[in-house]
């Protein structure tokens, strides 16, 4: 028997062919390294503007639950505004600790104006009231102090922020308004008007607006 011959049309690859398979397979890759990172960069937008609007959520969530919360008392001021930063008197959690001192302000945190929220050890006593009632002044102040700068956190950056009072059937600015107001009293509402930066999903101006339990049938 005869050894059969390789047919004359099989060939192997030529070194052009091989060349240029190793390109088209370089550029896949590339293409699809590519289309990976674009998804991953995609993902970190959407979880950077998911946690900056869930963020704020949760900030203003806590300053209504703080004015839910407010407590009113007998030599104390429930509530006060002085154009830069409200204080509040509320119930400590749990109410058997007595009430804490929150405040609320915009101030510069390494560079970058913020909404600060800032609270209290839980105090029962008039002296200690009047300690925790200062303090959240002097934070407010911009103090540099370790110890007041620890109770703070920081909710979102923040532009500009305004409150109005709900006062004898309308809204006011509470610096404005005539007479002294009785701090000893919360008003029957409170408008906040936040300002955010370009750079926040929410840009804008946001308002939330909140009614005191003992508010019936006023508009807002």
């Amino acid at each position: 028997m005869t050894a059969a011959r390789p047919s004359a049309t099989q060939r192997g690859f030529t070194l052009i062919e091989l060349l240029v398979a190793l390109a088209v397979m370089a550029l896949m890759a590339t293409m699809g390294w590519r289309a990976l990172a674009g998804m991953q960069q995609a993902q970190e937008v959407n979880q950077s503007v998911s946690d900056a609007v869930l963020t704020t959520e949760a900030g203003l969530n806590q300053w209504t639950t703080d004015l839910d919360a407010v407590q009113e008392l007998p030599a104390t001021r429930a509530m006060e505004w002085d154009g830069r930063s409200l204080r509040i008197t509320r119930r400590a959690a749990p109410p058997t600790e007595g009430v804490t001192v929150v405040a609320w302000t915009r101030a510069t945190r390494q560079g970058t104006p913020q909404w600060l929220r800032w609270q209290s050890a839980p105090v029962q006593s008039i002296e200690a009231w009047q300690a925790a009632w200062a303090a959240a002044s002097a934070w407010a102040q911009g103090t540099e102090s370790p110890e007041l700068r620890a109770r703070e956190v920081a909710i979102t950056g923040l532009e500009q922020w305004q409150l109005f009072f709900y006062r004898g059937g309308a809204w006011s600015n509470p610096l404005s308004s005539t007479g002294t107001p009785d701090m000893a009293t919360a008003p029957d509402g409170v408008r906040l008007v936040l300002t955010l930066p370009a750079s926040h999903p929410l840009a804008g101006s946001l308002v939330r607006d909140w009614a005191s339990g003992a508010l019936t049938g006023a508009g807002q």
